[in-house]
């Protein structure tokens, strides 16, 4: 088995996709429209991995009883210096590099307030 994609639950979809994209790199894999809703798949080109961009508005009946908040999730980095420096030069809100539990690591933050970890590779 493997990871297939991540979904992420957002307010605004485009503005996610702006910031997934112009900010921190990622490519647009698919755009889906559901209804008056589009759903959108972004990830690195280089890689099979995505997140998939699920609007909250769509979810709002929920019967099953979705977790919608931000999964945990950590991208790893050969070169963590240089990913930092790249997310903060686009203005994307990051913290100092530092170790933790014997890991050298960063986090950011997108546009919605969401964080997510880098860990050294």
């Amino acid at each position: 088995m493997n990871v297939g994609y991540v979904v992420l639950y957002v307010n605004d979809v485009d503005a996610c996709l702006n910031f997934w994209t112009k900010q921190v790199g990622m490519t647009l894999h698919e755009k889906k429209d559901i209804a008056e809703h589009s759903v959108v798949r972004v990830g690195f080109s280089d890689q099979n991995f995505s997140f998939e961009l699920v609007p909250l508005a769509m979810m709002k009946e929920n019967p099953d009883g979705l977790n919608l908040g931000s999964p945990s999730i950590c991208f790893s980095a050969a070169d963590i210096e240089t990913e930092h420096k790249k997310l903060a030069d686009n203005s994307v809100v990051v913290t100092d590099i530092g170790e933790h539990f014997g890991m050298t690591t960063f986090a950011f933050s997108d546009n919605e307030g969401r964080w997510f970890a880098v860990a050294k590779a």
